[in-house]
């Protein structure tokens, strides 16, 4: 199980957003999307913020309720981001992801460019097709 690596079970292509993104436009792609956040993007693809559907539904929560503009994505990012290396193991994240709340991780190279994202369902995925693996090997 070692041999288990985030970058085969990420996602390539995540939904991913930009500070100047309108939050109303970033709820939008989730929607489409099905994905519950994604990272924030600058113009050379490095990820410098992670949105939620939790900051997401805050804001628009408070706009509604006071009839105020919605705010940009900038607004509302989470700065620091935990990410993960393609070359780092699904055992490792999975054993993360049980101690800390975040349940994306965008994926990033030694520089910090993104190059996909890897959830829960991921992982979970990855674990499974292991362990099946293992189990018709064994009948």
């Amino acid at each position: 199980m070692d041999l288990l690596k985030v970058g085969d079970y990420m996602n390539n292509h995540p939904v991913t957003f930009t500070p100047d993104m309108t939050v109303e436009l970033a709820a939008d792609r989730l929607t489409i999307s099905n994905q519950t956040g994604g990272p924030v993007v600058d113009e050379h693809n490095k990820v410098i913020g992670f949105l939620s559907e939790q900051d997401c539904l805050a804001l628009l929560l408070k706009a509604a309720y006071h009839d105020q503009q919605v705010a940009h994505v900038r607004d509302i990012m989470q700065a620091e981001v935990l990410s993960v290396k393609p070359y780092d193991g699904i055992i490792d994240l999975a054993q993360t992801m049980l101690k800390l709340k975040p349940k994306l991780y965008p994926v990033v190279d030694d520089n910090n460019h993104l190059l996909g994202i890897i959830g829960r369902s991921h992982v979970l995925a990855a674990l499974d097709k292991e362990m099946n693996s293992h189990y018709r090997k064994a009948v």
